[in-house]
């Protein structure tokens, strides 16, 4: 039986760099044709340029595309979280009729199509007379977003202790004064990672911003329109490489930020014990 365990010990960590080499090696593709001399993305090698980079500088259409992607992020990144900051708070502090299937309906997106959820916020959009827009753009995006940051969050506020709360609100505090001196900054870790994850998510989301965006178009929507055009592609794997960069990097900085709260709450329950 121990040498059972052994093996399948062994084949399932076999599986799973088969696995992460089979999902992420393509992505190292991007940075290598990037820097690739030849406009045609093939091995071998022409030779190494960051001339495909440069081009991205003075190309006015990509910059407008870029800034409207900045916009609709930190719109969306912040009403996610706030909402989710609301949810999350009501979902673990409290108990009430209907909360499971609500926190069910809210995490509807994650196993969704994206498409259908597109198409769903288009006819309510029209439905509604609202004009395609940045603003339709957010709108659908805080929906997209709001599940991960809910994840984030109720974890954030599950390992929050009450006691601090009461204590503050003993000492003479408001309800409002405790949320804003005590709750607030103790979770500031979770609610930063809240927000980068979701600046990413909405950074890269491109179908519901397709159907939504109208005249104005985000990053992933002005790279689809390049993808037709092959004498576009060598720059557009050059910005590609640079999107890669930044989502890797803002995710690196919630999941630190993420494990530092966790640590941070195992060692106060640790006091409080």
């Amino acid at each position: 039986m121990r040498m059972l365990r052994t093996a399948m010990a062994g084949w399932l960590g076999v599986y799973a760099v088969v696995y992460v080499g089979f999902l992420y090696l393509p992505v190292l593709l991007l940075p290598i044709f990037s820097v690739n001399d030849s406009a045609v993305p093939v091995f071998p090698l022409k030779g190494l340029t960051t001339k495909w980079y440069d081009s991205l500088a003075g190309n006015d259409v990509m910059l407008s595309a870029a800034w409207n992607s900045l916009v609709v992020g930190c719109a969306s990144a912040v009403l996610a979280t706030v909402l989710g900051i609301c949810a999350a708070r009501a979902i673990t502090r409290y108990r009430f009729t209907g909360q499971r299937p609500m926190s069910a309906l809210i995490m509807a997106p994650l196993v969704l199509p994206e498409i259908i959820i597109a198409v769903s916020l288009l006819l309510v959009m029209l439905q509604l007379g609202l004009g395609l827009s940045l603003v339709t753009v957010v709108l659908g995006h805080v929906l997209i977003c709001l599940p991960y940051a809910m994840t984030v969050l109720i974890s954030g506020f599950e390992g929050f202790d009450n006691a601090y709360e009461e204590a503050s609100l003993d000492l003479g505090e408001t309800a409002f004064g405790t949320l804003r001196r005590v709750t607030l900054p103790m979770m500031a870790p979770a609610i930063i990672s809240s927000l980068l994850v979701s600046f990413t998510i909405s950074l890269d989301e491109f179908m519901v911003a397709f159907f939504l965006s109208g005249s104005d178009p985000t990053l992933p929507i002005y790279i689809w329109g390049q993808l037709r055009f092959a004498s576009r592609l060598p720059a557009i794997l050059a910005l590609g490489t640079l999107m890669l960069a930044a989502s890797l990097v803002l995710l690196t900085v919630a999941e630190i930020l993420r494990r530092r709260a966790a640590r941070r709450t195992d060692a106060d329950g640790g006091l409080i014990a």
